[in-house]
């Protein structure tokens, strides 16, 4: 998620300058054994994982503990990770903030797998989210369902299936630029359990559940894209459906506003990194 994440970004210099954060390439590969499986995994940062530490890439905010390196460890699988915190459709190929190489850059005819984790930021819920925020009481008129769904329109339903084409588009050039890759779009997890839990995660019901909503109409989009462009789809949204924002202690799989770990607000923590990963491996290894 996270749209472009300048306040992560900041964060991120601070760990930096305190020694503990590692910058490499932006297309890092796990140390895998060679003759494993060539795994590329493309996408946003619910897969590149903001402020886990260690965080491997700097503009991208990307994590060695994300579910794409953990999915790779279980798979035996040589991983080269591009996902890139902020990402949109059009950043598979195009450069992100204007030098990051585009995603696509690490593709080859002789990719195995490829996963992606997109849509998120196409529909700017990066921002939406946060600005769901409410530190007082909920009252009338003053909703984000009600500043979204104005006129009788909701306009973040229209922005999913606005992007449904540029996602079947990004499906046809994985196949095109690796052809005998298994392909997999990933979801997104659950967030909200009906109702939110003000004040502890401070979103109204009302709109934890229009955000949850979108977020499914979001998954439902996906799904169907897979299944229409010659994608497996990965559901992390079921399995995460106890482990959102409003979960406890170690049940938590995706942090709130205030994270209770290191991880960035209303994205993965590391164990909902490790879970997610096992999944996606579980998934790939089973077909």
């Amino acid at each position: 998620m996270g749209s472009r994440l300048r306040a992560f970004r900041s964060a991120a210099a601070v760990i930096a300058l305190g020694g503990s954060l590692v910058t490499v390439g932006a297309g890092s590969a796990s140390a895998e054994p060679d003759g494993g499986l060539s795994y590329v995994a493309l996408g946003d940062s619910s897969a590149a994982g903001p402020l886990i530490l260690p965080q491997v890439d700097v503009p991208c905010l990307r994590s060695s503990r994300n579910w794409p390196a953990v999915a790779a460890a279980q798979l035996g699988a040589v991983l080269t990770d591009v996902t890139c915190s902020g990402a949109t459709t059009a950043d598979m190929a195009g450069r992100q903030f204007g030098f990051v190489p585009p995603q696509f850059d690490a593709l080859t005819p002789d990719t195995d797998l490829v996963t992606l984790a997109i849509g998120a930021n196409d529909i700017d819920l990066g921002t939406v989210v946060p600005s769901c925020v409410r530190l007082y009481p909920q009252t009338p008129g003053l909703s984000c369902r009600a500043q979204y769904t104005a006129g009788g329109q909701d306009r973040l339903a229209a922005r999913i299936e606005q992007a449904a084409p540029d996602v079947a588009a990004v499906l046809a050039r994985i196949h095109l630029r690796s052809p005998a890759a298994k392909v997999y779009v990933v979801s997104y997890g659950t967030y909200f359990k009906p109702g939110g839990c003000w004040p502890n995660d401070p979103i109204w019901p009302v709109d934890a559940d229009y955000l949850q909503g979108t977020f499914d109409r979001l998954h439902a989009m996906l799904a169907r894209q897979a299944a229409a462009n010659g994608a497996g789809f990965i559901d992390l949204r079921t399995p995460s459906a106890d482990h959102g924002v409003c979960a406890s202690g170690g049940h938590k799989w995706l942090e709130g506003l205030l994270p209770t770990s290191a991880a960035a607000p209303y994205h993965p923590n590391a164990t909902g990194m490790a879970k997610s990963g096992a999944l996606v491996a579980t998934a790939v290894g089973s077909r």
